[in-house]
């Protein structure tokens, strides 16, 4: 299917051909009828792809920040290589989608196969949506008139936070798209609108849909134009709908303000506020967030979770629900905002009139009227002929920021035959596809576990998936390198032990399963490793691990579906402790820090041969920290490894101090040995009893602290 991406490094517009996504749980697949470009907002993303270097860490000091951070900490490579990640990642351009329902997800209500609904999908031909993103059209309303449902409800929401009532004086600063639908809703709420902008055409347009409006181009003054039209009295409200870095609009509709107005920005504007024009008048400042309650909201976008009407009278969806019966009554006309149309195929052309000097506003994108099916979930790059057959074909389900940052790369460094990406996102996967050589993407994930190419399965998806695939892979017959955790319940650990023990039994035996426990091929642990192989006597061993927080609603830490960071990372330093006393673990014990770190915590261990091993999990350090030390005491020596980059030893013969040029926490080791071990046969390269025992007593010490 086709689709609109943009590159962030490059700020180049593509209509590209992509896997089709896949219905999901709680999700409508929609085949597109036709979308709205966002001008305003699209605009400002094509500028800043078009931007070099130093303009893009201008417009975005935190991101700067954070990155001169991972300087001090990772090294510069390691820094580098993070920024590059996210600026190739092509972005999905748009959000204001009309389609048909073609398939309803499974626990999804109140919709069916036909329906004509708007969701905030991007610009693609068909789109797979949460489902309290879709609502559905009103037979009176044209899908093109439906297209600005999304950006009619982003206004809306700015007039439901102004709370205007009935006669007061709001002024709408910016009469773009956003601007004049917002002028539109707050007269069908029997305001008196005054619209300010520097197009004179746009003025136009605010003075036609009962406005009284001002064209700054031709030199009015804003405030002395609200002074006028508030009789005096000042502006009750201020909507800014302008996109601009200037704090200008800012600063002028505090100027506006009567004594306790307020003032909602929806659109873009800088943010240097002046306590001045807000102290006397005690002014209220507000931004809205997008459509409505339940955005960016896991719980309400992706588990369909929707918030009770007794307490949460619109949200997101409601706000769709209720631009679009204004639509359907004529309230609202969205018909004289229509300046372009392009068949998608001409997406590009779309966008140069977006930043070109021609005149333009609403600019839609017509898709093809053919009858609605699913599309094709799979696409082919290329075709690559056999040359060897010992070599390791490898197929990946999930490529998520880590995957493409790391794990791709350590196993197209190694040589490694890739042949399908399989992502939930076709845009996801193309980019992935595309950039390491794969043969092929896809959003099916079967593909990379039927085909008869493929040798060996990595998984690299969100937690809660790690076991199913895992398991279908062994039943499959392929090689299995997942990502840690291996599972996250115990019963879904028993279900895989099983699996694995039956094809013991099997002649030619269990294929390789490998979870991604890398820091124990990290070469300063090997060094560790060597150094202390005679060494008598237990040993001491202390993982100090900064990790930083997150935030609460982050799906690591969702315990349906990341199991929480103890299970999703700390498993990695109780792998590496167990690679380091090199006996079983006897014994473990957790301590949990009361109070708001909640994900803080010391893990203790004890070993066959009596070492004692302790990880500090901890969440509430600073970042300017490193975030990995791991110390060793063992017979009257002591080894210290600072994040993966510096070895110091105090008491070996010969042995002070080794440091790397860039840091190095064995992933590329532990992918060549899996490879290695695929192409030429042999022992595994982590002890299946070790992957099994490290998940077992990371899911005790998980249990432990949920009770």
């Amino acid at each position: 299917m086709k689709q609109v991406l943009q590159s962030l490094k490059t700020g180049k517009v593509e209509v590209a051909e992509v896997p089709a996504p896949a219905v999901r749980r709680g999700t409508l697949l929609i085949q597109t009828r036709v979308s709205l470009i966002s001008s305003g907002t699209e605009r400002m993303l094509l500028e800043f792809g078009r931007a070099g270097w130093l303009e893009k860490a201008r417009q975005q000091p935190d991101k700067v920040r954070q990155v001169l951070e991972k300087i001090r900490t990772d090294g510069l490579w390691p820094a580098v290589e993070a920024v590059r990640s996210k600026l190739e990642r092509p972005l999905e351009l748009g959000y204001c989608n009309v389609g048909t329902v073609v398939e309803v997800g499974p626990g999804v209500t109140g919709f069916s196969v036909g329906d004509r609904v708007v969701s905030n999908g991007p610009h693609a031909e068909v789109v797979s949506v949460p489902v309290n993103l879709c609502a559905r059209v009103p037979d009176a309303v044209a899908d093109e008139e439906a297209a600005f449902t999304v950006l009619g409800a982003v206004a809306l929401q700015g007039i439901r936070l102004v709370q205007p009532t009935l006669g007061e004086s709001v002024a709408v600063i910016g009469l773009g798209l956003l601007g004049l639908l917002t002028v539109q809703l707050l007269r069908a709420q029997g305001c008196r609108v005054l619209g300010l902008d520097p197009d004179a055409a746009r003025v136009a347009l605010a003075r036609q849909f009962g406005a009284e409006a001002v064209d700054l181009g031709a030199g009015a003054d804003p405030v002395a134009a609200a002074q006028a039209f508030s009789r005096g009295r000042g502006m009750d409200a201020v909507i800014i709908a302008a996109a601009t870095e200037s704090p200008e609009p800012i600063h002028q509709a505090a100027r506006m303000c009567r004594k306790r107005g307020r003032m909602v920005l929806v659109g873009v504007s800088g943010l240097e506020l002046s306590r001045a024009d807000f102290y006397e008048k005690e002014l209220t400042f507000q931004v809205s967030c997008s459509y409505g309650p339940g955005r960016y909201d896991p719980a309400y976008e992706e588990k369909g979770q929707d918030y009770p009407v007794g307490f949460v009278r619109w949200t997101a969806q409601r706000n769709f629900e209720a631009v679009l019966d204004m639509l359907a009554d004529r309230r609202l006309d969205v018909r004289p905002l229509i300046s372009h149309r392009f068949p998608i195929a001409d997406a590009q052309k779309a966008y140069a009139v977006i930043l070109g000097s021609e005149p333009s506003l609403g600019v839609l994108l017509e898709y093809p009227g053919a009858a609605p099916d699913r599309g094709q979930r799979t696409v082919v790059l290329r075709s690559v002929p056999v040359a060897r057959s010992d070599r390791a074909v490898v197929s990946v389900i999930g490529a998520g920021e880590y995957a493409r940052r790391v794990l791709l790369p350590a196993f197209k460094a190694v040589g490694a035959r890739l042949r399908i990406a399989a992502t939930r996102s076709g845009a996801s996967s193309l980019h992935a596809a595309r950039k390491f050589g794969f043969e092929m993407a896809t959003t099916d994930p079967e593909q990379a576990l039927t085909d008869p190419e493929t040798s060996a399965v990595v998984i690299a998806t969100r937690h809660d998936s790690h076991a199913r695939y895992v398991l279908a892979a062994l039943r499959a017959g392929k090689h299995v390198f997942v990502e840690k955790p291996l599972c996250l319940t115990h019963e879904e650990l028993d279900e895989i032990e099983r699996l694995y023990g039956s094809l013991l039994n099997e002649p030619a035996g269990p294929p390789l399963l490998t979870v991604g426990f890398n820091r124990r091929f990290a070469p300063h642990v090997q060094k560790m490793k060597a150094l202390l192989e005679n060494v008598p006597g237990p040993r001491a061993m202390v993982m100090t691990v900064n990790a930083g927080p997150v935030p609460a609603d982050h799906w690591t830490r969702d315990p349906e579906i990341g199991g929480g960071r103890l299970l999703g990372e700390a498993c990695h330093f109780i792998d590496l402790l167990r690679y380091i006393a090199g006996v079983p673990i006897e014994r473990c014990s957790r301590l949990d820090l009361q109070g708001p770190s909640s994900d803080t915590a010391s893990l203790q261990f004890v070993f066959a041969d009596g070492s004692i091993g302790t990880v500090h999990y901890l969440t509430n350090g600073s970042r300017a920290f490193p975030k990995e030390r791991l110390e060793v005491f063992a017979g009257g020596r002591v080894l210290q490894l600072d994040n993966f980059r510096v070895l110091r030893g105090w008491g070996w013969r010969g042995f002070r101090r080794e440091r790397l040029w860039r840091q190095d926490k064995g992933q590329r080791g532990c992918v060549r040995a899996f490879l290695t071990a695929v192409e030429h046969g042999g022992p595994p390269p982590i002890p299946i009893e070790e992957v099994f025992e490290v998940s077992r007593v990371t899911l005790e010490l998980a249990d432990r602290g949920r009770t």
